[in-house]
């Protein structure tokens, strides 16, 4: 019987199952595999803390979660894939007012994050990383 999203054990089960999926994915693994390479477990504990301190509301993350992706070679339909695939992991695992919660943010991330980028490309004089 599927739960919420209630502790890091669950956080870390929504990761790791997700990250399967986009290793696998045609379409997002070249990218993800090509940017991150073998650091899969250092991305894998980043992305830990990411939700740990966006879902669970304990605070572990430090940073900006948009620099790293600002100049990848993604556009909308990377996007909607990545949401499918997180949708249908949160899904197949969770059920309850945090899973819903978890693809609402990663909704808003998604829309900002192709945003911006889209963004930047037309205005490269602007990128500060």
């Amino acid at each position: 019987m599927k739960q919420d999203i209630l502790t890091l054990d669950d956080v870390k089960l929504l990761v790791d199952s997700f990250y399967t999926k986009v290793r696998e994915d045609e379409m997002l693994a070249p990218i993800f595999n090509d940017r991150i390479q073998d650091r899969w477990p250092i991305h894998l504990e980043k992305m830990y803390r990411f939700w740990q301190t966006v879902l669970l509301s304990e605070h572990t993350y430090y940073g900006s979660p948009f620099v790293p992706h600002a100049q990848l070679p993604v556009d909308k339909e990377h996007f909607d894939q990545w949401l499918k695939l997180f949708f249908a992991t949160v899904d197949e695992l969770f059920t309850g007012e945090k899973a819903h919660e978890a693809k609402w943010r990663s909704n808003k991330m998604a829309e900002m994050f192709y945003y911006k980028i889209t963004y930047y490309r037309s205005n490269p004089d602007k990128l500060a990383l």
